[in-house]
């Protein structure tokens, strides 16, 4: 254990002052650098907190710290963004045959066309801030720092040690991981579909799926992957908390396993210009979801359109013409490399082609003879996010906020709920969403069947984006139309539509494409629930009003809504059931299983007997049919917040789903009555939380061997938590990285604060000097040139 020797001073000065190498504590001396001066102080959990006198140094420290925790994943990332999966891993990949040859092929295109380069040619705010592309040449520069000093063959995580995929990184790989991530809501889940487009052949029919998406066409014309990407936000202000200070909760629900979707917690200080403490998502330069002393924001995923499918009338005859407004448009060709390694390791370069229309990339599902479908991503110029995220760090109130985000126009696909010093909350749609009105989707939609998707008709002009002129850039709405909300009691968000971001203040007005689904799911519902009985006291934690305490026990109270409404009749019918007909015809009897429901008290906790039965159950029914059908009381507009709800325990559905659930756990040998955490882990860890679907809040889905390296074993759900207090004497915070700031799973840091999740336990944030300092375990490493 080591202490800090000296108080550090937050000056340039002291900074500029530094020696060539200075460590405190059992950290490795590091050896002259590349023209940067960054210190990195960890303190608990290997939390990082990066200090500079500039922001070539402070992405100087940041780049470095997380190549000592997560250096393979950002080496796999870049090597699929270069286009080089084949060349290593050979051509087939984990979601299909060909599919790194697929995703290759959609990336090293990019890279050859020079889209990203040529985003970086353009002057701020189209094109990044000069302090951003100084943070970014840091960043990469600390990568590579700690690489060289390391050595590829000494890394500590297996998985890519001596690996000839592990190499340095430029700027430009860490902007391609910034617009692929702004285009995850787009073209990013089609890359695949994208790269193996290929024209029917000549008697009509497709070519072989190869890797492309089944979803891609069915899904995108939504939201892409961010539909199945969940988060719950809230901003209380000073009308619901006893202490009159505001508050946020921050919950995204994000991937565990995956390196593209984790998310890295740490604190970014330049005295007098940053500091800023959060978590950002890998390999990106930034703070996304944090706070600094006055300030707190998270995000949620939007619900709006952020790109659009478009389906193309093609030439008789010919299936790569398609037909605009009567007259014939070529689609254009790009011929691509791509080296690929085959089972004997012999390296070899074959050619491939992508497709592009005037509404955007080809793709490779649903293309015809007589039609093809393109996208077009309202991403696809967008690197202005992290100018909008910089901005943000450093605003000091909700005005400055709101300008930050009007000026850049780049947050990609997500919900702001924010909170000041002052007590007040923001709500507001400011993604990118393409101009489409209510009339032109109208219009222009054409309706999906079980052979093509729902998209909108590209055989006309009429039907392309619009522009607004409070637009950065053609073909977006602009800020006066973006949905938006002020409040001095609350906003929330559990990733539906923008009208209930408070129940008391609906907002309507703004275009249907920022509002696809007007219904609120179970977790939304959940999510206001809990809000308006803790502002009444109603929740059983006490005297009405939030605390920074009760916010937390909020949180983690794991309620399942569907079981809070719904338990109950399942129980009666099984109490008059006890023997039930599985839906193969077999008699199951339910008795052990209905006593497990009585005695369940409706949470999802590790140690909860009867969760893991009733989320079996469910998921049972959900594959039944729509829940509107076998719900006792269905959906009534009226009433959004309340239906629907209920179980018809005489629905035949209902009886086959409990006694399938039955029968599901016979056969894995499985008591009805076995914990949660039994079943539900993360390292071995027990993990609490369900499904959104369920009605749960903490949203988890794991299995037993999650994160230990089974094939197929990943995880789901709640990923960095952060409740803050903005007081006058500055933030309290406590969060919790539920997988840890490591993705090795030889660190310490790959398990750690699971524990911590795992028995409703938090980090208390050090933001301050002095709480810095304070930590008696700090490690400090001083990086300069």
């Amino acid at each position: 254990m080591a202490t800090i020797a000296a108080t550090l001073c937050l000056t340039s000065a002291t900074l500029a002052a530094l020696p060539a190498s200075a460590t405190t504590g059992p950290v490795a001396r590091t050896p002259a650098g590349d023209g940067y001066t960054a210190q990195i102080r960890r303190t608990e959990y290997g939390i990082p907190h990066i200090l500079a006198k500039d922001f070539g140094g402070l992405g100087y420290g940041y780049g470095y710290a997380f190549a000592q925790d997560n250096v393979c994943e950002l080496a796999d990332h870049v090597t699929t963004l270069r286009g080089e999966r084949s060349r290593f891993f050979g051509p087939d990949g984990d979601s299909g045959e060909g599919a790194n040859l697929a995703s290759d092929t959609y990336y090293a295109g990019q890279r050859r066309a020079g889209t990203v380069r040529q985003l970086l040619d353009r002057k701020a705010p189209l094109g990044p801030t000069a302090e951003l592309r100084r943070m970014v040449e840091g960043y990469a520069a600390g990568y590579n720092r700690y690489l060289r000093d390391t050595g590829a063959d000494h890394l500590p995580d297996p998985r890519c040690k001596g690996k000839p995929w592990v190499r340095p990184v430029t700027p430009l790989d860490l902007w391609s991981i910034v617009y692929d991530v702004n285009r995850l809501s787009g073209a990013v889940p089609l890359a695949p579909d994208i790269g193996d487009a290929k024209p029917p052949s000549a008697d009509g029919t497709a070519p072989a799926a190869g890797a492309r998406g089944a979803r891609a066409s069915s899904g995108v014309a939504r939201r892409g992957p961010v539909a199945d990407i969940g988060s719950n936000g809230w901003a209380l202000g000073r009308d619901v908390t006893r202490t009159g200070h505001a508050m946020v909760l921050a919950n995204p629900h994000l991937p565990w396993a995956d390196g593209n979707f984790r998310f890295y917690q740490v604190q970014l200080t330049i005295p007098g210009a940053l500091d800023v403490s959060g978590a950002g998502l890998y390999g990106t330069p930034l703070v996304e979801i944090g706070h600094n002393r006055d300030l707190a924001w998270t995000h949620t995923a939007s619900d709006a359109l952020h790109a659009s499918l478009y389906a193309l009338k093609l030439t008789p005859g010919d299936p790569t013409g398609y037909v605009v407004d009567g007259r014939t448009e070529r689609m254009r060709r790009r011929t691509v490399p791509v080296t690929v390694r085959d089972g004997d390791g012999r390296l070899s370069t074959v050619e491939r082609t992508l497709y592009t229309s005037r509404f955007g990339p080809v793709l490779s599902s649903g293309w015809t003879t007589r039609t093809a479908y393109a996208i077009r991503d309202a991403n696809a110029g967008n690197l202005r996010s992290m100018n909008a995220w910089l901005a943000m760090g450093k605003a000091r109130n909700l005005t400055r906020l709101r300008t930050a985000q009007d000026t850049f126009q780049g947050v990609p696909w997500t919900y702001t709920l924010a909170a000041d010093s002052g007590g007040r909350t923001y709500f507001t749609d400011s993604s990118v969403v393409p101009h489409l009105t209510d009339a032109q989707l109208e219009r222009c939609t054409l309706p999906g069947g079980d052979e093509a998707p729902t998209a909108l008709d590209g055989s006309t002009s009429a039907c392309a984006w619009g522009s607004d002129a409070d637009a950065l850039v053609p073909g977006i709405y602009g800020p006066s139309h973006q949905p938006r909300l002020s409040r001095t009691d609350y906003v929330a968000n559990s990733n539906n539509g923008p009208r209930y971001a408070n129940p008391a203040a609906r907002l309507t007005g703004f275009p249907g494409t920022y509002d696809t689904d007007p219904r609120l799911g179970r977790r939304a519902q959940l999510g206001l629930r809990m809000i308006a009985e803790r502002v009444g006291g109603r929740d059983g934690l006490g005297a009405p009003g939030f605390t920074l305490g009760t916010l937390g026990k909020s949180m983690t109270g794991n309620r399942v809504l569907s079981a809070e409404t719904g338990r109950d009749d399942v129980v009666g019918m099984c109490r008059t059931h006890p023997r039930l007909t599985a839906t193969d015809g077999t008699e199951t009897d339910v008795r052990p299983a209905c006593a497990a429901l009585a005695r369940w008290d409706t949470r999802a906790d590790t140690g909860s007997r009867g969760a893991a039965l009733w989320g079996t159950f469910y998921d049972h029914l959900l594959g039944a049919g729509p829940p509107d059908t076998w719900l006792r009381v269905p959906y009534d507009p009226a009433q959004p917040l309340t239906t629907p709800r209920g179980i018809n325990g005489d629905d035949v559905r209902v009886r086959h789903a409990l006694a399938d659930a039955v029968q599901d756990f016979a056969a894995r040998g499985l008591p009805v009555d076995v914990e949660l955490g039994a079943v539900q882990k993360w390292a071995g860890v027990p993990l609490p939380g369900c499904t959104g679907e369920q009605g749960c809040f903490d949203v988890v889905e794991a299995g037993p061997g999650s994160g230990t390296g089974t094939p197929g074993a990943g995880a789901f759900g709640t990923s960095f938590v952060m409740a803050v207090e903005l007081t006058s004497d500055g933030p309290r915070t406590r969060t919790v990285l539920t997988y840890g700031q490591s993705a090795n799973p030889a660190s310490p840091h790959y398990s750690d604060q699971t524990r911590l999740f795992s028995r409703k336990r938090w980090v208390t944030e050090r933001f301050t000097e002095a709480e810095i300092e304070g930590d008696p375990a700090v490690r400090t490493t001083t990086l300069h040139r």
